[in-house]
């Protein structure tokens, strides 16, 4: 990861090279290609002395790459599909999930902000926030929700079973985040049939197409958010149509078809 994980990252794989141990750092974290830039001594203690790094995404291999990093493979974060029903939905009302970590990253008062516009332009919507608190995000959030007067419900950490049930009461999946690699979230949303508006940072493009698999607008802007969200509401036949292409693009990264990568790469 790219915040204080990174120095957990460095001190393992340094014992490793200690201990005479190959190692495979999983490149998670979107803010990851920014850490090579500040801390580029301990960036290539860890990543040019492993037996391989693992991208989880062509954006995150791309940016290593575009560094001087050559030994790299993409193999996608996975999923079991079976696990992920699909569904159609209808859009009557607008009811909006958030899964996240609360971390400033992510920009979760964002998603708060984007309610409050959508109530005030008197469109019926609900808004759920779920994940753990990270850096006292989540706090700052009641507080906004508050602060604006509007009702949030903040689930705190839920198992994957119960947000996936948790999901069928809802009908837009929003990602606010400023930065990002391959997030699972988002990836479990497409599978879902959940139509995805996302701020077009780091992997989402590499992850979205944009207007075929879902919306991806610019960062931290509520008014393009909700320009999104009426747009879906108001063409259901296309919106349809991008869910399913979602749902198919999510069925790359089932378990089973991503596993084999993992093989050969172990063997």
């Amino acid at each position: 990861y790219s915040t204080s994980n990174f120095y957990y990252a460095y001190l393992s794989s340094q014992l490793c090279r200690l201990l005479n141990l190959k190692y495979i750092p999983i490149l998670h974290g979107g803010d990851l290609p920014n850490r090579l830039i500040k801390s580029p001594k301990f960036s290539r203690a860890i990543f040019n002395n492993s037996y391989i790094n693992v991208a989880p995404s062509i954006y995150i291999q791309y940016e290593f790459e575009k560094r001087g990093y050559s030994n790299l493979i993409c193999i996608p974060n996975s999923i079991n599909i079976k696990n992920y029903p699909f569904e159609k939905r209808r859009y009557e009302t607008i009811k909006l999930l958030w899964v996240r970590s609360f971390s400033e990253i992510y920009n979760p008062l964002l998603a708060i902000k984007i309610l409050k516009l959508l109530l005030e332009e008197g469109i019926k919507a609900t808004l759920c926030m779920v994940g753990p608190d990270n850096d006292g995000s989540l706090l700052k959030a009641k507080e906004y929700a508050n602060e604006l007067g509007v009702e949030v419900t903040f689930t705190g950490k839920l198992s994957k079973k119960v947000w996936i049930k948790l999901s069928e009461s809802y009908n837009f999946f929003i990602n606010t985040t400023n930065f990002d690699n391959m997030p699972v979230s988002v990836v479990e949303a497409m599978a879902l049939g959940l139509p995805i508006i996302s701020t077009n940072v780091g992997g989402m493009p590499f992850l979205i197409e944009n207007n075929r698999e879902g919306i991806l607008v610019e960062p931290n802007n509520a008014d393009k958010f909700v320009e999104a969200i009426k747009k879906v509401k108001l063409d259901v036949e296309s919106t349809h149509i991008m869910t399913f292409n979602a749902r198919k693009r999510a069925e790359n990264y089932d378990w089973e078809v991503v596993k084999k990568q993992w093989i050969r790469v172990l063997r």
